[in-house]
């Protein structure tokens, strides 16, 4: 019988989608579903940035380009993260792909090898592609759990004590998804010197770099002798509204030429005229990304605000993305949930509200209770909305 590989056959996935999907069904059944579940912007990608696209297209611009990007594109990132990260970054270190996403499977093959034990550290709960991928590339994914009482922040001597000489790669994501913290300056000090000590590479996603609502973004590659080992990643989705662009790219002088052959071996280059709209984007004003952003800050206050007025929730206020995650151990109790999995299901179906449980997102952290993620990338409106639809939640369901 044809068997597909065991590589393939375990494959984790993005549950954003699989619960996206599951909202759409019920949407197109004429259900009114308030989604809190995306991570996607809701506004329209910036005119001009738009306009870039359409004139790469009418002037020609469709066809190959160079695995690692356009020229033009890679000065662009160069001097945007020169100038945004205090590091001096040149356009040779620069390679762009189709989005951000793959530079975590790009990095994992680059510094590990297959089969041999090599371990990459990873924030959890965190994005589910960077235990998914580690396992695809025969690695092994060892779990750097954060914690509340940290503002979800690493414990750094937890961090220390898992580190064995199998270790290869440490992961971090600021500001994080799902739960919006940020690493303070000094928290990347204390990480970088433990990295150096132990000589690690350090994989930094910085996607939501822009999205930092009452502190300075600090990127562990300007600490002094890490920018060599830094893996630094951002991309176009988040800041400039462009997720269906899929434009994303990564910094760094040694592994970049490794990156660009992989590009080769995959996708041979990123989209063309999307690269043109990417200079645009860095180049160009910045007034309508500043306004998304202020809007976000907006939106962050009020559902915080909501979210603690609802019995059986508390919720931090996140220091950036677009994220809350507030702790509902109580209220799974008060309505008889088991678990935050089998609550997200009673709110989709009794609430019409949309959200991701916590096991979405890795194992549940000993000790941490139970958790949710509403992304506020929508309106105010739907915020209002969706909180009143949790209190009445509460009020129906309260055992």
């Amino acid at each position: 019988m044809l068997q597909v590989s065991s590589r393939t056959s375990g494959l984790g996935t993005e549950n954003a989608f699989v619960v996206l999907k599951e909202v759409n069904e019920l949407i197109a059944k004429g259900e009114d579903v308030i989604n809190f579940c995306i991570g996607q912007p809701d506004f329209h990608t910036p005119r001009n940035i738009c306009d870039s696209a359409i004139k790469a297209i009418r002037d020609g611009k469709h066809g190959y380009t160079p695995s690692p990007g356009i020229p033009e594109l890679r000065e662009a990132i160069a001097e945007y993260i020169s100038r945004t990260r205090g590091i001096p970054v040149k356009p040779d270190w620069v390679v762009v792909a189709n989005g951000a996403k793959p530079f975590i499977g790009f990095t994992i093959l680059s510094v590990t090898d297959s089969g041999k034990g090599h371990e990459v550290l990873y924030p959890n709960p965190g994005f589910p592609i960077y235990s998914t991928q580690t396992v695809a590339q025969g690695a092994v994914p060892v779990p750097l759990h954060l914690l509340e009482s940290k503002e979800f922040s690493f414990d750094v001597d937890k961090l220390e004590s898992l580190i064995t000489p199998r270790t290869k790669l440490l992961i971090l994501c600021s500001p994080h998804n799902p739960t919006g913290g940020v690493l303070s300056r000094a928290d990347l000090e204390k990480i970088a010197e433990i990295a150096m000590k132990n000589d690690l590479w350090v994989y930094s996603d910085e996607v939501y770099s822009r999205m930092v609502h009452d502190s300075k973004f600090e990127s562990i590659a300007s600490i002094p002798g890490m920018l060599e080992r830094t893996i630094l990643c951002d991309g176009a989705s988040k800041t400039y509204a462009m997720t269906g662009w899929r434009l994303g790219y990564a910094v760094n002088e040694k592994l970049a030429p490794y990156f660009s052959t992989w590009m080769t071996n995959t996708t041979s280059c990123p989209n063309h005229m999307a690269q043109w709209a990417l200079v645009e984007a860095l180049t160009g004003s910045q007034e309508e990304p500043d306004r998304m952003m202020d809007i976000f800050k907006e939106r962050r206050g009020l559902i915080v605000e909501g979210l603690n007025e609802v019995d059986g929730i508390r919720c931090l206020l996140p220091g950036g993305a677009f994220y809350a995650w507030p702790n509902v151990t109580e209220l799974c109790r008060m309505a008889g949930a088991k678990n935050s999995e089998e609550l997200r299901k009673m709110l989709l179906y009794e609430a019409k509200i949309a959200v991701l449980a916590d096991i979405h997102f890795g194992s549940r952290p000993p000790g941490e209770g139970q958790h949710i993620r509403f992304s506020y990338a929508t309106s105010n409106e739907n915020i209002m909305e969706g909180i009143d639809r949790l209190k009445d939640f509460v009020r129906k369901n309260r055992k």
